[in-house]
């Protein structure tokens, strides 16, 4: 799936470690234009994350996967972002 807006915020980055080694995640949210724009807090992983666009205020086009899991009864969605364009620059990261 794919999606434009713009960042309206950047998350602390979160890091920990996992059985594989030292993981990153960085959460940012953003706003979708239109007559009823929409906030959408999407998720980027690795390396990614040190490859994109992520400062507030630039338009950018995501390519997302969207996955929902169950945890005790309630259920949790992610959007989690497989490849992030800055929309003006036109470059793929």
């Amino acid at each position: 799936m794919e999606i434009t807006g713009k960042i309206a915020r950047v998350l602390p980055m979160q890091t920990g470690q996992g059985k594989n080694g030292e993981w990153r995640k960085q959460e940012f949210v953003i706003q979708t234009d239109g007559p009823y724009p929409k906030n959408i807090c999407f998720t980027a992983w690795g390396n990614i994350i040190d490859s994109s666009p992520l400062q507030e205020g630039i338009e950018v086009k995501i390519s997302f996967d969207i996955e929902s899991r169950e945890f005790n009864n309630r259920w949790y969605t992610d959007c989690k972002a497989w490849r992030i364009e800055s929309v003006n620059a036109k470059e793929y990261v």
